[in-house]
């Protein structure tokens, strides 16, 4: 979509900058995308290209596509949905050929498990949130003795290596929770293969064997997704230890119609939910996963889920400074304005991220040699 606005008797009104303002266009087109009809045209052209910038356009787009609403609005908006809802659908095809051609180079690890994450398992599992969602890679889970056989497969089947540094390729083989990314050399398209989810040198310590033994094998492929509770964890783990903040708000948002979907549709959902986090390790991320999703997007949480998460709670201080910072960088800013506070909350954050993945020894030898590779730069 242009910058420009979209033309109408009220083009010369203008519009808030308040971030209470602008979350209250997003919370509206994400809650009741069939009100967006009510809104003034430069409140529509607004919400369309926060929703945009948020990565959210193309979710719009298909549920004003399931309430047939779309050619409801004025022109351009119908063409604008219809060229994300497009986009999105490409990106699907995209990522389920790739999985297609991933099944066939590994069909000689027959009995390797291999366990989809993130947007392609949502694709897989046909998960509310899926629906315009689109994807960038592939995210795939398989117990670390089984690397070197996936990777060499890989290889041999025209997947290429990422050129790095020694330093680099040391920090991914030694510290991190995957291996270096593999593009295809004619589909360009990436593959990240996780021995876990977080990094060996984080504080936190999930047992992969505990989410490859509960994970779901999909009926007619050769894939696994996470267990419902799993996929939960998963998601609200990323997002707060390893998630970029520019697209947090999807992520948030794919947490919360995960916790919508599966309390309503997986018999015990909420029973195991905080005792598998306790037994993952994860207590932490879910408690500020449900807390945000609920606060901030109104997903249906137990009072008696809450009320058990509050046993890992941060100290005051931290939590109180986590409710003004995560509304901050969650939310994006006025596409044509910029906001020195919301670049500081998201160095915060992305300070707190790294000071949670690795010892401080470990985390100034790190980042020590990003800053001189940035000086030499």
């Amino acid at each position: 979509m242009s910058e420009r606005a979209l033309p109408g008797r009220s083009a010369k009104r203008a519009v808030s900058n308040r971030s209470d303002d602008l979350r209250r266009l997003l919370r509206r087109a994400l809650n009741d995308p069939g009100s967006l009809r009510e809104l003034e045209p430069r409140q529509l052209d607004l919400t369309l290209r926060l929703m945009r910038r948020a990565q959210l356009l193309g979710r719009l787009a298909s549920q004003l596509q399931r309430l047939e609403l779309i050619e409801a609005f004025p022109h351009p908006v119908p063409d604008i949905l219809l060229s994300a809802l497009a986009a999105a659908e490409t990106r699907a095809r995209v990522a389920r050929w790739e999985l297609d051609r991933l099944a066939w180079a590994l069909q000689d690890a027959p009995d390797t498990p291999l366990v989809l994450l993130k947007g392609c398992a949502y694709m897989l599992a046909r998960t509310p949130n899926a629906a315009g969602r689109t994807f960038g890679d592939v995210d795939l889970l398989v117990a670390e003795s089984a690397l070197p056989t996936i990777e060499s497969l890989l290889i041999d089947h025209g997947w290429l290596g990422t050129e790095l540094s020694a330093y680099d390729e040391h920090y991914y083989r030694h510290w991190a929770h995957e291996l270096p990314p593999l593009t295809h050399r004619e589909r360009e398209v990436e593959v990240d293969l996780h021995h876990n989810i977080l990094m060996r040198t984080a504080r936190l310590k999930p047992s992969a064997a505990l989410l490859l033994g509960d994970a779901r094998r999909h009926p007619g492929s050769r894939f696994s997704v996470l267990s419902p509770v799993d996929m939960c964890l998963h998601a609200m783990t990323h997002l707060l230890y390893s998630g970029e903040m520019e697209s947090g708000l999807r992520e948030l948002v794919d947490i919360a119609e995960l916790l919508r979907h599966c309390g309503d549709n997986e018999p015990g959902f909420w029973a195991a939910f905080w005792p598998r986090a306790e037994r993952l390790d994860l207590a932490r991320p879910a408690y500020y996963g449900l807390r945000y999703a609920r606060r901030l997007l109104g997903a249906p949480v137990p009072d008696s889920v809450l009320a058990a998460s509050a046993s890992a709670a941060p100290p005051a201080p931290i939590g109180s400074l986590m409710d003004r910072l995560i509304p901050t960088v969650l939310f994006p800013v006025h596409p044509d304005r910029s906001s020195t506070r919301t670049e500081a909350a998201r160095l915060l954050m992305f300070v707190r991220q790294h000071w949670l993945r690795m010892p401080p020894l470990l985390l100034a030898r790190h980042l020590g040699y990003k800053a001189w590779l940035r000086l030499r730069a």
